[in-house]
């Protein structure tokens, strides 16, 4: 079944993928930034099902793509690299690298749990020159302080709760992709 809050999200990600010459994945993930939510979707025969929608947080200096800006960028991205598989809940991360733990002296880690490094798409919007989400380190990730999330906290990144993103990490294979829009 189809509902108009799955076409609207969808169909400009699909229209995206063709575009972009890039094949459906059995799972998408689609950040609605105003909302502050992202939803999860499983392709089924016919197409796609809503699975689940979750809280998140994307950046407090609103949607660009631009290198420096801490904006949170629109448009087809992919996941490239997950980072912090077998940590437990509670590790904090700095350059992508194991700092310490949330219960011991990071309480408010701005990165922590587990990582889904981004790699944009679509040239000249998320990827190539200064607007390439890759080299901007933009993740989805948890966060030390979930107070934040439903509203915008991060520096470009989306943020998820430890509850939502361990089995979103686990579940989802590098290569799914990622619709993020306004």
């Amino acid at each position: 079944m189809t509902t108009p809050f799955v076409n609207r999200t969808l169909g400009p990600a699909l229209r995206a993928c063709a575009r972009c010459g890039v094949a459906p994945t059995r799972h998408l993930l689609a950040v609605h930034i105003a909302r502050q939510t992202t939803a999860l979707f499983q392709r089924q025969a016919g197409g796609y099902a809503l699975r689940k929608i979750f809280r998140c947080s994307t950046s407090k200096y609103g949607v660009g793509e631009t290198a420096g800006s801490n904006m949170t960028p629109r448009g087809l991205h992919r996941v490239a690299q997950k980072i912090g598989g077998g940590w437990p809940v509670g590790v904090a991360f700095k350059g992508r690298q194991v700092i310490g733990f949330t219960w011991q002296g990071q309480p408010l880690a701005p990165i922590a749990h587990r990582i889904l490094r981004l790699e944009g798409l679509e040239p000249g919007l998320n990827r190539g020159g200064n607007v390439d989400s890759f080299r901007r380190y933009i993740y989805i990730h948890g966060t030390g302080n979930e107070t934040t999330l439903g509203r915008p906290d991060s520096h470009g990144c989306v943020h998820l709760s430890a509850n939502d993103l361990l089995p979103l990490y686990d579940k989802l294979p590098e290569g799914t992709l990622v619709w993020m829009s306004v």
